[in-house]
């Protein structure tokens, strides 16, 4: 699910838009993503961490479909966009569930947790998308790829929503 933002530049060197676009993609990206960061916190305080992250993980999955149907330089620069605003509330929404589902004494070591392996999963991804890349020659197959593994995000994250709907239900 990190592909884009590992990939970006080299995808636009490919495509002959060169690296400086690539770049310009990127940043563009980042900066979205810290506009995704603060949002998704009022979005949290609303709806809650599950729901938010539900949300941020359809529509992160969104854009890298988009990736994947269009390569147009202009078109490349909305999605970069959308996929920074799509994607930079997704890790901080982590910390939101966590707070609501676990108590207080074990907040801190099971985020640590949670962050670290987010971490190796992006790294992971990040590789990972380059491994497909250089298998099919296709930088759309690693995006398809990282919407594999977007799409078991989204999995879990319902199963876990459904799970506790079904256990305030059983409360109530």
């Amino acid at each position: 699910m990190a592909m884009p933002q590992v990939h970006i530049v080299a995808y636009c060197g490919d495509l002959g838009y060169g690296v400086t676009r690539g770049a310009e993609m990127l940043s563009l990206m980042m900066a979205f993503g810290i506009v995704s960061r603060i949002g998704s916190g009022f979005i949290a305080d609303r709806i809650g961490g599950l729901a938010t992250l539900l949300l941020g993980s359809a529509a992160q999955g969104l854009a890298l479909l988009l990736y994947a149907m269009f390569d147009g330089m202009a078109s490349l620069y909305v999605i970069s966009a959308l996929f920074g605003l799509f994607q930079g509330g997704i890790v901080p929404s982590y910390a939101f569930v966590i707070r609501e589902y676990f108590p207080p004494s074990e907040v801190g070591t099971r985020l640590g947790v949670v962050l670290m392996m987010t971490l190796f999963g992006m790294a992971l991804g990040g590789w990972m998308s380059g491994a497909v890349f250089d298998y099919f020659g296709s930088y759309q197959a690693a995006f398809l790829n990282g919407l594999a593994w977007n799409l078991l995000n989204l999995v879990i994250a319902l199963a876990l929503m459904t799970r506790s709907l079904r256990r305030r239900e059983a409360l109530a």
